[in-house]
């Protein structure tokens, strides 16, 4: 089923973001910019549902927003450009560029751009995709993280591309920010990202708290998305290698492993689960 049926909106001090169902489990996200009208599709996977959504908030995209080069996340880049009432700039990483349909502007890692009236910092995440990019919006009233494939709710992306110590580096670079940053990431895969979880860590409470909440959501066709950085620090296994004996023991870990090795492990582990 889909990742909910209703759109979502959240609202920040200079935009708002419309979260929304797309393809099966993909998450759709618009940022819209209440001064200046400048709309941002954050990836691509389906053309109508972003169609469908700006129509019904009357927003014009300007902006697109890529994360990495999957086709679900660049597969409609040409076509919403395309049919949209005026000009869209596509931007994606420059270590991707070569990958990502109709590119207008190449990011680099640390790289700082204006969106409407907000800055907004590119952050190298990669390891899921080596090139794999995330939007931050760290202003005061707008700690915003849209961190594609890169860090889900209590989970991160497949390792296809990059190393185990590429990725989690990535992850520090996330854990990193502010806890009140909200995450918004772009598939509902919570539910069996908690199974996995609770497999390797079940002496956290507030993980089996978070369960509890997210079984309860899912039966009601509820997102579980967005979270926190504060929430994914207390929950998420693949950030938490460095701080959890237990985890650390479940995934056959031992002292002397540095902990990009045992990252490399957590994330074998949930391969396999």
């Amino acid at each position: 089923m889909k990742a909910f049926s209703t759109t979502k909106t959240f609202d920040f001090s200079t935009f708002e973001v419309a979260q929304f169902p797309s393809l099966d489990d993909n998450y759709g996200y618009l940022i819209h910019d209440k001064e200046t009208g400048e709309t941002a599709a954050v990836d691509t996977p389906d053309g109508k549902a972003y169609q469908d959504e700006l129509k019904a908030r009357g927003w014009n995209l300007t902006h697109i927003f890529c994360t990495h080069h999957h086709w679900d996340h660049t597969g409609y880049n040409l076509e919403l450009k395309k049919n949209a009432e005026g000009d869209v700039e596509i931007y994606g990483a420059t270590s991707e560029a070569s990958k990502i349909p109709g590119i207008d502007n190449e990011l680099s890692p640390d790289e700082v751009f204006t969106f409407g009236k907000t800055s907004v910092k590119v952050i190298d995440v990669g390891g899921h995709t080596k090139g794999h990019i995330a939007y931050y919006f760290g202003e005061d009233g707008n700690k915003a993280l849209f961190s594609g494939d890169a860090l889900f709710v209590l989970g991160c992306g497949k390792m296809f591309e990059g190393t185990a110590t590429q990725f989690w580096d990535s992850l520090q670079r996330m854990r990193n920010l502010p806890d009140e940053t909200v995450v918004f990431c772009a598939h509902e895969y919570t539910a069996s990202n908690a199974k996995f979880a609770l497999s390797v860590e079940p002496g956290n409470a507030d993980l089996v708290k978070q369960n509890e909440e997210v079984i309860a959501k899912r039966k009601i066709g509820e997102p579980t998305v967005p979270s926190t950085i504060g929430m994914e620090k207390k929950t998420n296994p693949f950030l938490r290698g460095d701080v959890s004996a237990e985890i650390r023991s479940n995934v056959g870990a031992t002292d002397d492993d540095s902990l990009d090795v045992v990252f490399g492990k957590i994330r074998h582990a949930k391969d396999t689960f």
